[in-house]
């Protein structure tokens, strides 16, 4: 809604981009905020964006998953930030 981007997933750390898009970026996050940043970032420059699928098992809790609904809440107020006040 905020970067008028159809994403399913943005949160997948796998990301590909062309050298000169990167490096105009001004990234500021840390984090599980950087996923967002990026994404906010990237759909406003108008960048032609393809969502590619990909294979991948989730881990549980016990295996190492570390993501939490702090996790969530972060990005959601990192997309705010870039998507509604910058």
């Amino acid at each position: 809604m905020f970067s008028n981007l159809n994403l399913t997933d943005m949160e997948t750390c796998y990301k590909v981009f062309r050298t000169e898009i990167i490096r105009s970026l001004n990234i500021e996050e840390n984090g599980f905020g950087i996923e967002p940043e990026i994404t906010v970032k990237v759909g406003k420059k108008s960048c032609r964006v393809y969502e590619v699928g990909i294979s991948y098992y989730g881990r549980s809790y016990s295996e190492g998953k570390k993501i939490t609904w702090k996790d969530g809440f972060k990005a959601v107020s990192v997309i705010l930030k870039y998507g509604l006040f910058r």
